[in-house]
C-alpha cells in the first residue's frame, strides 16, 4: 500500500506525469456509458479494466452513489470591442446587482469603461478589471438567463479544441442527464458517463442514488502557481446538501454500505461540510476544502472520477484519497493502455 500525501512535503512537482496530447479526449464516447473504467483497489494498489456500463456489478447492494446535480450555464459570449477587435467573456457568477465576474479575453484590453458589443445588439460595460478577471454590468440585458440560452455557448475547457465554437452535440453532452440547477461554468465530468438506463440498472441492483449541488466555478480548475502546496487554499464555491441525502448517507453507513462520490466536486461538497464543527449536515454553505491528506476524508468510501491534469488540485485530491504512488502508477498504466483523459475521457473507480 502506497503512502498518502503529507502536508509536510507537499510539492506540486510530485503530481506530474507524462501525457501524450493525443490522449486528451476531443469528443465524448459515442454513448455515455461506453467509456472505459479503470478500477483501482486502494488497499492493494492493483488495477483492473472494465467499462462504465458494468458499474452495477462492481458495486454492492446497499452502496450509495452521490452525484453533483448542477447544470452548466451557457456562459461564454463572443463580442466586439469598440476598435472592432474580437473578444469573449465567460460569466462566472453574480457579484453585485446586475454585475457579473467574468473571465475576459484579451483581459488587458478590457479596461474599465470599455463597452463590449454582444450578439443581439446588446452592449455590456466593463466596470472592474483585476488579476485577469473582469466585472461587467449586465443592466442592458433584461432576461440574462433567456439571453444566454439564445446567444451563449457552452464554456468548454480550453483543451477541447473547437475553432468554430462548441457544437450542438457539445451543448447536450457537456451536461449530465440529471442536471438541474443552472449555476456552473464547468461540468461535474464524472457524471457525464451516466445514462437514464444505467441509473435504473443501479437502482435495480440495490444501489442508492443521492444528490448534492456544488456550483462549479473556476476555483478547482485554475492553474496552481506555487510549488509548495503547504497551506494552499481554494476559493470557496457555493454548495448545498439536501436533508434526504444526509439521511441516506447515515443509513448507508449504519448498514455497512459504502458511500461512493461521483466526481471530485461531490467529494469536496461532502468533505467540506463534514469538516465543519457540526459535521455533515443539510443546508447551504461555502465549500473550499483543499483535500490533500487521507485523514480529511470523513464521508466517502469510494470515488468515481475522470483522469485529471498533471499538477492539478484534482490530482492532489485523488492522490490523498488513494495514495500518490498508487494513483500515479495507475495513470501511467492508463497512458500505456491509451485511456482517454480529461472532461470527455474515460474514468477511474477507486474502492
Amino acid at each position: 500500500m502506497s503512502k498518502t500525501c503529507s502536508s509536510e512535503s507537499l510539492r506540486l512537482s510530485d503530481f506530474d506525469f507524462d501525457l501524450p496530447s493525443e490522449l486528451i479526449a476531443q469528443q465524448p464516447a459515442s454513448r455515455r456509458d461506453e467509456s472505459r473504467l479503470m478500477v483501482l483497489d486502494r488497499a492493494a494498489g492493483a488495477v483492473r479494466h472494465e467499462t462504465i456500463a458494468g458499474l452495477p456489478g462492481l458495486l454492492r447492494g446497499g452502496d450509495l452513489l452521490v452525484f453533483n446535480d448542477v447544470r452548466v450555464r451557457p456562459a461564454r459570449l463572443r463580442g466586439r470591442l469598440p476598435t472592432g477587435g474580437a473578444t469573449e467573456i465567460v460569466l462566472l457568477g453574480e457579484c453585485g446587482e446586475d454585475v457579473w465576474e467574468c473571465f475576459g479575453k484579451p483581459a488587458k484590453r478590457l479596461r474599465i469603461g470599455t463597452r463590449i458589443a454582444l450578439p443581439g445588439g446588446v452592449e455590456v460595460e466593463v466596470v472592474g478589471n483585476q488579476d485577469g478577471r473582469i466585472r461587467v454590468s449586465t443592466r442592458a440585458i433584461d432576461d440574462l438567463s433567456g439571453y444566454l440560452a439564445e446567444h451563449g455557448e457552452v464554456p468548454l475547457p480550453p483543451y477541447i479544441r473547437r475553432p468554430q465554437g462548441p457544437s450542438e452535440d457539445d451543448r447536450e453532452r457537456y451536461q449530465t442527464v440529471f442536471a438541474r440547477r443552472e449555476a456552473a461554468v464547468a461540468a461535474p465530468t464524472a457524471g457525464l458517463h451516466f445514462t437514464e438506463s444505467l441509473l435504473e440498472r443501479l437502482r435495480a441492483a440495490g444501489i442508492g442514488l443521492a444528490w448534492v449541488t456544488l456550483e462549479v466555478g473556476p476555483a478547482t480548475f485554475m492553474p496552481v502557481r506555487t510549488e509548495d502546496l503547504t497551506g494552499y487554499q481554494l476559493d470557496a464555491e457555493r454548495a448545498s446538501i439536501p436533508a434526504e441525502t444526509v439521511q441516506q448517507i447515515r443509513a448507508t453507513k449504519s448498514a455497512g454500505g459504502r458511500v461512493v462520490a461521483v466526481g471530485t466536486t461531490t467529494t469536496r461538497t461532502l468533505e467540506s461540510r463534514a469538516a465543519d464543527p457540526g459535521g455533515l449536515a443539510a443546508g447551504h454553505f461555502e465549500a473550499g476544502a483543499f483535500l490533500s491528506e487521507s485523514d480529511q476524508f470523513r464521508v466517502i468510501d469510494g470515488l468515481l472520477t475522470n483522469f485529471h491534469l498533471p499538477k492539478s488540485t484534482l490530482l492532489v485530491l485523488v492522490s490523498a484519497f488513494a495514495g500518490r504512488e498508487s494513483v500515479l502508477a495507475a495513470y501511467r498504466e492508463a497512458v500505456r493502455r491509451r485511456y482517454r483523459f480529461y472532461s470527455y475521457g474515460d474514468a477511474m473507480l477507486i474502492l
